[in-house]
């Protein structure tokens, strides 16, 4: 993390997880996927974060190569760097579709605070990389904004003389400017003293739950859908950065077990429209 932007308010679900995850590595012995299983189960019935299955599934997934052994030892220190890390580094072209592999690093070169890798992370958690989704409240394409956010920030980026969330190059460029443009109002609001949090993790909350939600609550909202997303997209970050192969077989863009753009209490706060202000 930078400077500035240090984790005392990403609040205690995040911690709780890192810390587990932390526990299980940090001899330098890899907790086995049954074992983290164990752990992820007393989490959830002392802390009531029922949310964190899917961010934890997924780094069970990662932790054992899919069941195929091809992740060790080794890997458990560098993945859980990356978990807590900043979402830097190259995009590993192969985790993701191939027509999709230019407009998600395009989208992460944007700004210094959101890389490709977050991107593709976050693209995963939004829509499972389906471009034709439309959302429950109305969000849009595979970025899944909603349109009154579209409007702002899509161009005719793919060059066909239209501008629609559905086309993946406008909407991934689209969502690149949006998290851009959060993670500015973030780092004012640190700047600021009026939160506390990582760049990465408020801008994300603010995708989701709206950056209102967020200044009020001077960092991530202390919410299993706030706190779940953030967790969710950070999940995938090993993926996508090259550091966890995925399992044998598994489509681009895609974790086998995760249901992508689900919330388990949808009614927790209001819509990412409704709460972005913008």
């Amino acid at each position: 993390m930078s400077a500035g932007t240090g984790e005392s308010g990403e609040g205690g679900a995040s911690t709780a997880v890192r810390n587990t995850i932390a526990a299980g590595t940090g001899c330098g012995c890899l907790l086995s996927p049954l074992a983290l299983l164990g752990t992820l189960v007393v989490i959830v019935i002392i802390g009531g974060f029922g949310v964190l299955l899917a961010p934890l599934i997924a780094l069970i997934l990662l932790f054992s190569g899919g069941g195929d052994g091809s992740a060790g030892a080794d890997d458990a220190d560098e993945v859980i760097a990356v978990f807590n890390g900043d979402g830097g580094g190259e995009l590993d072209s192969s985790t993701v579709p191939e027509d999709l592999v230019e407009p998600i690093e395009e989208a992460g070169e944007l700004c210094g605070a959101v890389g490709p890798v977050v991107i593709a992370s976050q693209l995963e958690r939004e829509s499972g990389f389906n471009r034709e989704l439309v959302g429950e409240n109305g969000e849009e394409g595979i970025s899944q904004l909603p349109p009154e956010v579209f409007e702002k920030y899509g161009e005719d980026d793919d060059d066909n003389d239209k501008t629609s969330a559905f086309d993946a190059e406008d909407s991934i460029m689209a969502q690149g400017r949006h998290l851009c443009d959060l993670a500015g109002q973030a780092q004012r609001m640190i700047d600021a003293n009026e939160a506390t949090g990582s760049v990465l993790d408020l801008a994300l909350a603010g995708y989701h739950v709206g950056m209102d939600a967020v200044r009020a609550a001077k960092g991530v909202p202390q919410t299993n859908e706030a706190q779940g997303y953030v967790l969710a997209v950070r999940a995938q970050f090993a993926k996508y950065a090259g550091v966890a192969a995925p399992p044998p077989g598994a489509t681009p863009g895609v974790t086998p077990g995760i249901t992508p753009g689900t919330d388990p209490d949808p009614s927790a706060s209001p819509s990412a429209s409704a709460a972005s202000g913008v």
